[in-house]
Order: C-alpha cells, then sequence, then structure tokens
C-alpha cells in the first residue's frame, strides 16, 4: 500500500474512532442495561473502534520506525548551563536542523544517535525563523522534507523527540491552528499550533505527516506543555538555502508599512501606510496610499499576509510587487535590501510598536483588525 493510501486510511481511521465513541456514548445514555437489540447496535461500533485505534497505532509505529534512525540527541553547553534538544538530519553528509534555543547560543555540540557520540559545529543560527543548523562529519540517514501549506486543522501529525534524559519517543496529536501572533505579538511568519505535548528536550524535533515527512520543526511549548509551537519547515528551508548560496542568512527588506484599508479593493485591505526614505521601495515608484495585492507569488489580503509574504524575501533579489493605484494596477519590480533585524538580531517575536522591524510591516499605531 502507498505512504498515500495509508495517510487516508489513518484519517479514515481517526474519523471512526470520533464518530464510533460518539455511538456508543449515546448508546449508554439510552440505557445503563441495553437489551438484545441494542447490543446488536453497539458491538459492531465497538469492533470499528478497536479497529480504528489499531489501524492508527500500526500507522505511527510505523513513522517512528523510520523516522527515529534519523532524529538526535543534541547536547551543548551555553554560558549558563548545559543543553539538551533533539535535532534530525536533513541531507546524507550530517547536516541537521534543530530549534535555535538549542543551537543558536549554546558550543561544544555533541550528537548522539546510532548508539554513539559525534561532535558538532554550528553552520548557522537564525533568530528570526528560530532554527539553526549544525554538522557532523559523517554519513547520516535523512528525513524526507515534505510541505506544510498541505496541512489543516485536524490534519494529524507525529513529533519524534527525545523528552527529559528519555530515549527517543513518538507524539501524536493534530494541527490545532495557523498562528501569526501570540499574545499581541507577531511571529515573523506563520507557526503552526499543534495539539501535541511537549517536554524539556524536545526543542529542535521534526513534526511529521502522516507520509512521514517533515512538516514543521517543534521551538516551543504552551500552556504547561499540553500543546507546541512548530515553525513551517518551509521557513527553515528558506534560511538553509541562503546559507548554500550566501553562507548566512539573508533576510530581505524593502521599507513598506502596511495598515488596514477602510475598503477591500480587489480583494484586498492591505494599504501601503508609509513608504519609508531611502529604501528599495521608495526608490521603486510604490506610494502610500496603494492597495497592496502580491509579493513574489503570495497574494495579500489583509495586512497580516504580509508576514508570510516577506518573510520569504532574500537580500540582493528582485522582488515583483503588484498593488492597486486608484483603478490602475501596477507591478513594481523591487530590489530587497538587507533587513535590518538581520545586522541587530532581531527578536523572534516582534512587537505592535517595533513593527519597523518587519519587512513590508504592518502599521505601528495599533495591532491590526482582521476584517
Amino acid at each position: 500500500m502507498s505512504p498515500l493510501s495509508d495517510s487516508k486510511r489513518s484519517i479514515f481511521a481517526l474519523a471512526l474512532i470520533f464518530f464510533s465513541g460518539g455511538g456508543l456514548l449515546f448508546a449508554q445514555e439510552q440505557s445503563a442495561t441495553p437489551n438484545k437489540d441494542q447490543a446488536k447496535e453497539t458491538f459492531p461500533s465497538a469492533v470499528a473502534q478497536s479497529e480504528a485505534a489499531t489501524g492508527i497505532s500500526h500507522c505511527v509505529q510505523g513513522i517512528f520506525a523510520r523516522a527515529a534512525k534519523a532524529v538526535v540527541k543534541i547536547h551543548g553547553v551555553d554560558e549558563h548551563s548545559e543543553i539538551c534538544g533533539t535535532g534530525f538530519f536533513v541531507d546524507p553528509t550530517g547536516t541537521l536542523y534543530t530549534a535555535y534555543t538549542v543551537g543558536g547560543e549554546a558550543g561544544n555540540f555533541t550528537i548522539e544517535f546510532g548508539g554513539k557520540k559525534y561532535p558538532a559545529r554550528q553552520l548557522l543560527a537564525d533568530i528570526r525563523s528560530g532554527t539553526a543548523i549544525l554538522k557532523i562529519d559523517h554519513a547520516t540517514p535523512t528525513l524526507p522534507i515534505g510541505k506544510s501549506e498541505e496541512l489543516d486543522v485536524a490534519t494529524p501529525v507525529v513529533a519524534v523527540g527525545y523528552p527529559l534524559d528519555l530515549p527517543e519517543t513518538p507524539n501524536f496529536g493534530m494541527v490545532a491552528g495557523f498562528d501569526r501572533r501570540y499574545l499581541g505579538r507577531y511571529f515573523s511568519t506563520t507557526h503552526l499550533r499543534v495539539n501535541v505535548p511537549t517536554q524539556r528536550g524536545e526543542a529542535g524535533a521534526p513534526l511529521l505527516n502522516m507520509k512521514g515527512e517533515v512538516v514543521g520543526i517543534v521551538v516551543s511549548s504552551l500552556e504547561n506543555n499540553s500543546s507546541c509551537y512548530a515553525v513551517p519547515i518551509e521557513a527553515a528551508e528558506k534560511i538553509r538555502s541562503d546559507f548554500v548560496r550566501f553562507g548566512e542568512a539573508r533576510h530581505g527588506w524593502v521599507g513598506i508599512n502596511v495598515s488596514e484599508a477602510p475598503q477591500p479593493v480587489e480583494g484586498s485591505r492591505a494599504e501601503m501606510t508609509q513608504i519609508m526614505g531611502d529604501t528599495p521601495a521608495a526608490r521603486s515608484g510604490i506610494k502610500a496610499g496603494d492597495i497592496l495585492l502580491q509579493v513574489g507569488r503570495k497574494k495579500v489580503t489583509q495586512p497580516e499576509d504580509v508576514l508570510d509574504a516577506s518573510f520569504f524575501i532574500t537580500a540582493g533579489e528582485t522582488v515583483p510587487i503588484t498593488v492597486m493605484r486608484g483603478n490602475q494596477k501596477l507591478t513594481f519590480h523591487v530590489q530587497a535590501s538587507l533587513h535590518p533585524a538581520s545586522r541587530t538580531a532581531g527578536p523572534l517575536l516582534a512587537s505592535p510598536g517595533n513593527n519597523q522591524a518587519i519587512p513590508l510591516s504592518l502599521g505601528d499605531d495599533e495591532v491590526p483588525r482582521t476584517p
């Protein structure tokens, strides 16, 4: 059976659990001592529930068995204490991803996998994406890369990490949401909120779809470790692409503030409210009052859309930006400059009062409202 059919089967099985479970509850409410006819009705549901749970268990076991070979335990030392976390290999030459909190500010890294320990070095640490890249000099297994854009709310996912001082451990849950901000502060790009409980040591764990492909990297825990945030794998891949090309992360910036327009224009409420002086946007001909429709290949319908659109801009590249000016649809080709936060190690989360640290940033007068 193909991986795709396995995925469909597991989702179907999960649905059976919910529906059959509801049927059993209903039957129990009808009578505390079911009669013969009721027993005949509930028995198939109980069997279906058991088979569905077994199917999901086998699917998760299979994903874990394949993924665990490429998931590693990371030890490091920062200025305060020892750091322990999780990482995973993304190429056969020993390159691995982890969270910035694990591999960003520590040193003297040691990687454990396959029953052995290997010294590792940091290639890149990027605080804006919340990720870091380490490397060992050894041939390694790898995890396949998937697409987070194929996920929906309630899509089942699996995380594999090293909680506390325990061996590698699978964790099963669902995507709960796609968040651009948390507690009034904006992420640099949309994060996956996942109903997967995580413990200390699991930062940097891969988040896998039901085909066993990486769709995210666990970067932080929420609410007493009952759930977590994961950065989409595309964000880490963007950083790795920058490193391969330039030897560093090159976050781009064009110098525009965007706020909510009173009325939608061509389906967009993202209005240019400020064009900063001596920036790529100012030199391109874009004007305040233009309605932003598209940045590169990403369409914009509301101000918060610029967070994802701008995260993937690379400094030095020319980006097509499409706007509406009155009744005219115009496209400007803007050569992005280096993001100011890249020069000053900007925060993982940008506060509403500090939005000029975000490329194509939201207006800094107030938190924008979603229409």
